[in-house]
């Protein structure tokens, strides 16, 4: 009895909807090695600064272990005169260090994505060198860093920005959707209303008005990234909200907030899931495109709209247009390839 019991038991989990959609995702070879290699890379690009830095992440001097990348030591702790953060790469520092027998463990890029390499003896932008593996921008920054740091801006942003849109747009079109009538009927005269707003001209307005950062950017597409995703959670809870156990559960007195959220959310999730990857990948490129335009992040912050506008400014620096268009195309391509094989297996046609 209990053998049986076990048996059926595991039938039941390996025919789960959730395991039989993740069997038919990796079908999709595609869709698979692109997530693998989208998780891959942005893991790696979570480890910047241990990977591209201008600081060592350890030093043993007289014995001691120090951690520059996570504590600002002067130069007075290793021997010298002054009181101001120690200067890594000088030479001074190097004979301080041979000095006591110490060592410091440089990453691979030893450039930070704002620090100037000041040994560079012909103009700005400088092709690549063995020095700058994907040479250096109009002010002498290393593109390998800040293509590396601004890979990881862009896709936190578009996480942080789809996450954000997601929640408001499953909200708003779960009350759409479940109530109805006038409430339905007052949020769809407002979504009206607030997308024909002209959403470039205010970011231009508020970017003259405040210090652009990633938190105003965020705020501003936010107001405006939900709609979307809204129309389609609508649909699904105005079709869930006539089926039987809807009523059954309403007849038993469970509460809205109950099966909205046990009952339909479950069922309405699948428009959300499928179309995730691509709301990432719309985020990314919209700050890009802002970034491109100079109504995005500061200059200083490391960014591929950033890198683009200098590759434009600059034609014959191939690299600047070059790497960034690789890096920029490249994370678009694996997000839509995980969507495609996302929707794939969200489709009930080949369950």
């Amino acid at each position: 009895m209990n053998s049986g019991t076990a048996l059926s038991r595991k039938v039941m989990k390996a025919q789960s909807p959730g395991r039989r959609r993740w069997r038919q995702f990796k079908r999709s070879r595609r869709g698979y090695y692109s997530l693998l290699i989208f998780l891959t890379v942005f893991t790696i690009s979570l480890f910047a600064e241990v990977l591209s830095n201008d600081k060592p992440f350890l030093v043993m001097f007289e014995g001691k272990p120090y951690f520059p990348i996570l504590v600002s030591y002067p130069e007075t702790v290793f021997g010298g005169d002054f009181e101001t953060e120690t200067d890594y790469q000088d030479p001074f520092f190097q004979e301080l260090l041979d000095e006591v027998d110490g060592k410091a463990y440089f990453p691979p890029n030893m450039h930070y994505y704002d620090s100037i390499n000041l040994s560079i003896d012909g103009p700005v932008p400088s092709p690549p060198t063995w020095q700058n593996l994907l040479g250096t921008d109009d002010r002498g920054r290393d593109v390998l860093a800040r293509l590396l740091y601004g890979f990881r801006l862009s896709v936190v942003f578009g996480l942080v920005l789809t996450a954000i849109g997601t929640v408001i747009g499953i909200l708003a079109g779960a009350l759409q959707g479940y109530f109805g009538g006038k409430t339905d009927l007052f949020f769809q005269r407002f979504i009206e209303i607030w997308g024909a707003m002209p959403e470039l001209y205010l970011l231009i307005i508020f970017s003259s008005i405040f210090q652009p950062g990633i938190l105003l950017l965020l705020v501003l597409l936010s107001l405006f990234s939900w709609m979307g995703l809204s129309d389609y959670v609508r649909a699904e809870f105005l079709k869930g909200r006539n089926m039987e156990y809807v009523k059954a559960a309403k007849a038993l007195g469970v509460n809205d907030v109950t099966i909205m959220y046990r009952h339909l959310l479950p069922n309405g999730m699948t428009p959300v899931i499928t179309f995730l990857p691509f709301r990432v990948s719309a985020s990314i490129l919209a700050l890009t495109s802002l970034d491109f335009l100079g109504l995005g992040v500061p200059p200083t912050t490391p960014s591929l709209g950033e890198l683009l506008a200098q590759g434009k400014a600059n034609i014959d620096a191939w690299w600047l247009s070059f790497s960034t268009f690789f890096v920029l195309v490249g994370t678009l391509v694996l997000l839509i390839f995980i969507g495609e094989a996302l929707r794939q297996a969200f489709d009930p046609r080949k369950g």
